[in-house]
């Protein structure tokens, strides 16, 4: 083998793919038992507060409509009674989407929260993590005027471009777009 070869090879070896050469057993794992969760159960809206309407009659006139708003009523994160998972439902809800540092703060792997997700859910944790993250992007869509790039911070996807890339892959349809199918009317401002 020459030397440009072997140089070549190296590099290969260096940028490849992380699950490459790896046995990817878990991408095809199934959980053969009733999940005790679903994901709807342990998802938690980023949205607090719904808008509702006000009647201000003080007998001069036309009454007058003010809005303002008020907790929502939303059912409390189902507790799975396993607090690492209840800790990371937790900082989800809260839009902390980075897996790694809840997992350093607490001397957990990765893959500890992985399979916790798995048994309980039937999901991959990856596949939880950005069901959780698409599930906030899209309420912040539908209900606010926040920008594409606040959007994406606030989702956990980080930038605008990032966000764009999510959608069309997803959707088929940039941000904006999607913002425009899946609102309805009255549902900017409904929420918050």
């Amino acid at each position: 083998m020459s030397e440009t070869e072997q140089r070549g090879n190296a590099w290969k070896f260096r940028h490849r793919h992380p699950m490459q050469g790896k046995a990817k057993s878990q991408n095809n794992r199934v959980l053969k038992m009733e999940a005790q969760f679903t994901f709807d159960e342990l998802y938690c809206s980023p949205l607090r507060e719904e808008r509702c309407y006000e009647v201000l009659d003080e007998g001069k006139g036309e009454p007058q409509v003010k809005a303002k708003y008020v907790a929502r009523n939303l059912p409390e994160v189902r507790s799975t009674g396993i607090r690492a998972m209840d800790e990371y439902v937790s900082s989800l809800a809260a839009g902390q989407f980075d897996v790694s540092a809840f997992c350093e703060e607490r001397g957990l792997r990765i893959s500890d929260i992985d399979s916790l997700v798995f048994v309980l859910t039937g999901m991959r944790g990856i596949d939880f993590r950005q069901r959780y993250q698409l599930q906030v992007m899209n309420e912040l869509l539908r209900y606010t005027s926040l920008t594409p790039a606040e959007v994406a911070r606030r989702s956990g996807f980080g930038s605008a471009f990032n966000l764009y890339q999510i959608t069309k892959r997803e959707y088929g349809e940039a941000p904006v777009e999607h913002r425009k199918n899946i609102r309805e009317p009255g549902d900017e401002g409904r929420y918050r």
